[in-house]
């Protein structure tokens, strides 16, 4: 029993010695996607715009806020009858397991 804690801890040490991001690979690559990105907005003299559109509320009729809430209530009723089949399925199969 002690011998299988000592592999799993000396796994374990391991495991997480190898997973450290320390490496400076990983910064060169950060540094030449930054590098791309700005070197494709060197010609760039344009500032960017704000589409009011875009952001505006939409003014829904009373109909269709009742027809979507119904719709998303009918969706909630259904996701709750299968979590209560599924469980059901649960239970009688367990009932069936400890009968045999």
């Amino acid at each position: 029993m002690k011998l299988r804690i000592a592999i799993a801890a000396a796994a374990t040490f391991t495991l997480a010695a190898c997973g450290s991001s320390e490496d400076a690979s990983m910064e060169a690559e950060v540094d030449t996607v930054e590098m791309a990105a700005d070197e494709a907005l060197v010609g760039v003299e344009e500032e960017p715009v704000e589409d009011t559109a875009a952001t505006a509320p939409v003014a829904d009729s009373a109909a269709e806020v009742e027809e979507r809430a119904a719709a998303e209530a009918a969706s909630v009723q259904e996701a709750g009858d299968n979590a209560a089949a599924t469980a059901e399925a649960a239970m009688d199969a367990m009932a069936e397991d400890m009968e045999e």
